[in-house]
């Protein structure tokens, strides 16, 4: 690995650790039925702020958001990464921080918005964030529908293959009555 690489991964480490704080009072705890979930996703889903951490409410807050946090010097080195690398090398560290932060497993404001635009899977919504960010530090259009699609449609693709791969455990013929 770069030096200058891993400096930005340390970079990214020390300037995304988790914010948790004590003030908003604690959750319920997991669910336990489908409905409990469904009541917890729809409270989180309008909440401003979750665990102390501000959580952006569209595509252009989470830029916004972005650049608060991550300093020039590491703007400037996350600039530099090519994109079709960026999500590899950012996901375990500014990815992990989104996901854990920024509610997307729960369910948050953002979350909700970013399954709003077919984006449904925790670790595709960081990488989605992670790359359109990547794309305005370099001034290219992000193209939110395009980008969306696109991780759509892997997704769909993955799910294809590994259906393939899949055997059969128990097959039953039932004769109808």
């Amino acid at each position: 690995m770069k030096k200058s690489n891993f400096a930005l991964i340390l970079l990214s480490f020390f300037l995304f650790q988790p914010a948790f704080s004590q003030t908003e009072k604690e959750e319920k705890g997991p669910p336990s039925t489908e409905a409990e979930f469904e009541q917890q996703y729809q409270e989180r889903i309008r909440k401003e702020v979750l665990n102390g951490v501000y959580i952006p409410k569209n595509l252009e807050d989470a830029m916004l958001e972005l650049d608060k946090r991550v300093s020039l010097e590491a703007r400037l080195k996350f600039k530099a990464l090519p994109e079709d690398s960026v999500c590899i090398m950012m996901h375990n560290r500014l990815g992990q921080w989104m996901i854990l932060n920024w509610g997307f497993y729960g369910g948050s404001r953002l979350s909700h918005y970013l399954r709003s635009a077919g984006v449904t899977f925790p670790d595709d919504m960081a990488d989605f964030l992670i790359l359109a960010y990547h794309r305005r530090q370099n001034t290219k259009p992000i193209g939110i529908k395009e980008l969306a699609t696109e991780f759509r449609e892997r997704r769909k693709k993955e799910y294809q293959e590994e259906m393939k791969k899949g055997k059969v455990i128990h097959e039953e013929i039932r004769k109808k009555n």
